[in-house]
C-alpha cells in the first residue's frame, strides 16, 4: 500500500476535489500544471535558492540532551521554529508563490488560524511585489494580535471572518468565496495539507524538505537515515505531512501524529478529529470531520489557533484509518505544561501547536537506543499572550 496520493487525488478513500463548478477551471489548471512546473530545473533552482538564502534552510536537527536524559531515549528536535517568519509555513508559501507567478496570477489570497501562514504568505507577496489578502477569524485576530500586525506591516490586507466560530474554518470559507468571485487573476495559497486535490499533495511536497533534511542530517549524526519515530502535531497537518513525507512508505519508521484534545476528547470542546470525526466533506476534500449526527460540522476547540480545525488533512485521515500512523490526543493543559517544560529544559519557547507533540513523551515509552524526532514546527513568540495569561507570568 502506498501512502502517497494516487493519480485521482486520493489517499486511500480520502481526498479528491469536491468543488463548486465556478472553481473547477482554477483547480483543474493547478492539477494539470503543478507537477510539470515544480519539476522544471529553473523552478527548482529558484525554490532551493530562496529556501537557503531567504528562509535559512537547512534548519538544524538538534539533540535535546537534557530531555533525552530525563526520558532515557535519544530525542532530536527538527528546528522549524528557526525558519524565517518563525514556522515551517514559509516552505510552502515560497513554493506556491513561484507557482502562482508562472501561472500568471497577480493577486494572492490566503486563510490563517494562528497567523503563521498569513505572515508567511504576506512575506512572500512582499518579496515578489504581489497583492495579498488574508482571511482570519475574528477570534484568532484577537488572540494572535502580533501576527496580525506583522501581516499589515508586510503590506497585506487582513479581512476578518465573522461567521460561525470566527476561527480557521470560517476564514477558509471566506477565502474560497473570494476565489469563486475572482477566478482569473487570483491564486489561493492554502497553508494546510487540506483542500481539493492537488492542494494536499502540493503542500506536502513543498513541506517535504523537512523530512529530506532529517534523513541527511541523521545520517551525519547517527550514521543512519531513518529514525525509529517521527512525531508532529496535526491540525490540517502541513508540518506533519512534511515531517512524515519521506518516511511514509518506510514501515520501520513509526509515524506519530498528535492532535488537540482541547478541554478533553469528550468534553464537547475538542479538536480530536480522528477520535470524534466521521467521513465527510470539508473545504473541497473528503476526510475525517467532526460533525453532528445530521452531518453539520461541529465547532472545534483548541487553545492553539493552528490546531483549532474540525477536520484533518486526507493524508493523515488515511494514515489513521490504515493504521500506518499512531495518533494521540493531547489536552490544552498538557500542551501548555509542555510548552513551559521545553522552555525551561532546553531554552526554547515552542509554539503551543508544537507543544502538543512533546506531550507524547508522557504517553508512550521509548527505548534507550531509539531515535525519536519531534518536529518543532514553530516558535512561541506569537503565543506569549496565551502563555502569560495561562501561567500568570
Amino acid at each position: 500500500m502506498s501512502y502517497h496520493v494516487n493519480e485521482k487525488g486520493y489517499y486511500g478513500e480520502f481526498g479528491g476535489a469536491y468543488i463548486p463548478e465556478m472553481l473547477y477551471p482554477n483547480v483543474e489548471e493547478l492539477r494539470q500544471q503543478y507537477l510539470k512546473i515544480t519539476a522544471e530545473p529553473e523552478f527548482q533552482k529558484e525554490f532551493n535558492q530562496l529556501l537557503k538564502d531567504y528562509v535559512g534552510r537547512p534548519t538544524p536537527l538538534y539533540f535535546a540532551k537534557r530531555l533525552s536524559e530525563k526520558y532515557n531515549t535519544k530525542i532530536y528536535f527538527k528546528r522549524e521554529d528557526l525558519c524565517h517568519t518563525g514556522a515551517h509555513k514559509v516552505n510552502n508559501t515560497i513554493g506556491q508563490i513561484l507557482l502562482a507567478k508562472r501561472l500568471g496570477k497577480n493577486r494572492i489570497i490566503a486563510e490563517t488560524g494562528a497567523g503563521q501562514h498569513g505572515v508567511a504568505t504576506a512575506t512572500v507577496c512582499a518579496l515578489m511585489g504581489i497583492q495579498c489578502v488574508v482571511y482570519m477569524g475574528e477570534v484568532d485576530i484577537k488572540r494572535q494580535a502580533p501576527n496580525v500586525a506583522r501581516m499589515k506591516m508586510l503590506g497585506a490586507e487582513v479581512r476578518p471572518a465573522k461567521s460561525g466560530s470566527k476561527t480557521l474554518k470560517d476564514a477558509t470559507n471566506e477565502a474560497i468565496r473570494d476565489w469563486i468571485n475572482n477566478p482569473v487573476d487570483t491564486h489561493y495559497i492554502i497553508g494546510s495539507a487540506i483542500g481539493p486535490h492537488p492542494y494536499p499533495d502540493m503542500v506536502a511536497r513543498f513541506q517535504s524538505v523537512i523530512s529530506a533534511e532529517i534523513k541527511s542530517q541523521l545520517l551525519e549524526k547517527e550514521g543512519r537515515e531513518n529514525p525509529d519515530h517521527v512525531i508532529a502535531c496535526v491540525g490540517g497537518g502541513s508540518n506533519a505531512a512534511g515531517a512524515f513525507y519521506h518516511f511514509l512508505n518506510t514501515p520501520e519508521v513509526n509515524i506519530i501524529a498528535v492532535e488537540a484534545a482541547g478541554k478533553g476528547v469528550h468534553s464537547g470542546e475538542s479538536a480530536a478529529t480522528t477520535v470524534l470525526g466521521k467521513e465527510g466533506i470539508i473545504h473541497g476534500c473528503k476526510t475525517l470531520l467532526m460533525q453532528s449526527p445530521d452531518g453539520q460540522i461541529t465547532e472545534p476547540h483548541s487553545i492553539s489557533a493552528g490546531l483549532d480545525y474540525p477536520g484533518i488533512g486526507p493524508m493523515h485521515a488515511h494514515l489513521c484509518r490504515s493504521g500506518r500512523g499512531e495518533f494521540f490526543s493531547i489536552t490544552d493543559d498538557e500542551a501548555m505544561q509542555w510548552g513551559l517544560q521545553i522552555s525551561k529544559t532546553e531554552g526554547i519557547i515552542p509554539a503551543i501547536e508544537s507543544s502538543h507533540a512533546f506531550a507524547v513523551l508522557d504517553h508512550k515509552n521509548f527505548k534507550p537506543e531509539e531515535i525519536v524526532i519531534i518536529n518543532l514546527s514553530g516558535r512561541g513568540d506569537k503565543d506569549l499572550n496565551t502563555y502569560i495569561s495561562y501561567f500568570n507570568l
